[in-house]
């Protein structure tokens, strides 16, 4: 994946220099680049004398992001609505803000977002959409932003960008061989202030005795199919019972299943509730799981992608494989 970032619109420009108040939204359950894009937006426009709020929905799954979960406001306040303008990143609509989306209906939107799902949105003055879906991550759509503002990157902006960059790049690794401006943009956050080395211990270390014990269990269930082009594993209820959310690595287990000779895509279906499921998709090269999560009414990019639905483990992997079977028939 390579990045080919357009044009700050004018439109967005204008949006917030002519803006006081500002809601900064991402989507729920963030990750890494939705929580680094958000921050790193409010620090420069507090630098640009705007007031600004970061409100998410949660909930703050992802063990690296548990140093930042406490600089947002879950439950916002309705005297935060008057005469406030919304930025939502990382995502295209106020309705993948989840728990927010009541509280920011009517409210002046501006969309900041690197997702497939919303390249056909237009830009107006009223609601501006600045969106590149062949930027590997949100944050270097902001770093552009902060620049066209006519600011230089502090540290701290520099450290949460090339975080949110590096949790959607896994680390640079899934980029190929067009990525030069990416690195570009790396260099000069780090050049500011952001620390590689830091950055890494932020997103690999410090795991539980606990998610290395779940991450041996989803091993142990995981399935071979289509001749070994695709790993399928899962969590059961009771195992989430046991475990929760903070036990959770999916970075490490995508690696390793990603790393198995043949493997062209992997899934994991957790089964957070009796008869609800959560699911991940991730694949390497040509296999577009977006295609796949987006008919099963969720979205993200095409090496990853996720949706939620009702069922248990057995139903959905059922579908799952049927829809697999007709991406490797293609392919």
């Amino acid at each position: 994946m390579g990045l080919r970032c357009p044009n700050v619109p004018e439109e967005l420009v204008q949006f917030i220099k002519s803006g006081s108040k500002f809601i900064v939204a991402g989507h729920k359950e963030p990750d890494g680049d939705c929580a680094g894009s958000q921050l790193a937006l409010r620090s420069a426009l507090v630098r640009l004398g705007k007031e600004a709020i970061v409100c998410s929905a949660g909930p703050f799954k992802r063990s690296e992001l548990r140093g930042l979960a406490e600089r947002f406001i879950i439950e916002p306040d309705e005297k935060e609505k008057l005469n406030a303008k919304v930025i939502i990143v990382d995502c295209g609509s106020k309705e993948r803000t989840g728990d927010l989306e009541k509280f920011l209906e009517g409210l002046p939107c501006a969309i900041i977002d690197h997702h497939e799902a919303g390249r056909q949105m237009p830009s107006t003055a009223e609601n501006p959409v600045y969106l590149d879906a062949d930027a590997p991550s949100c944050t270097l759509l902001i770093e552009k932003l902060i620049a066209e503002l006519g600011l230089e990157l502090t540290t701290e902006e520099s450290q949460l960008l090339f975080f949110g960059l590096c949790t959607d790049t896994g680390f640079f690794r899934h980029l190929d061989q067009k990525s030069g401006e990416v690195f570009t943009a790396a260099a000069k956050m780090v050049d500011n202030g952001a620390n590689p080395k830091d950055t890494f211990h932020i997103m690999n270390g410090g795991k539980s005795l606990k998610s290395r014990i779940l991450l041996g269990h989803l091993l142990l269930q995981t399935e071979s199919h289509f001749h070994g082009k695709l790993l399928v594993t899962y969590e059961t209820l009771e195992e989430f019972k046991t475990f929760g959310f903070e036990a959770r690595d999916s970075e490490s287990l995508n690696k390793l299943l990603q790393s198995i000779e043949g493997v062209k895509a992997n899934v994991i279906i957790r089964q957070e509730y009796a008869d609800d499921c959560t699911v991940s998709l991730r694949s390497v090269d040509d296999i577009d799981v977006m295609q796949i999560a987006s008919a099963l009414g969720g979205g993200g990019h095409k090496n990853a992608a996720g949706f939620t639905m009702k069922g248990n483990v057995s139903n959905i992997k059922e579908i799952l494989l049927e829809s697999f079977s007709k991406v490797f028939i293609l392919n």
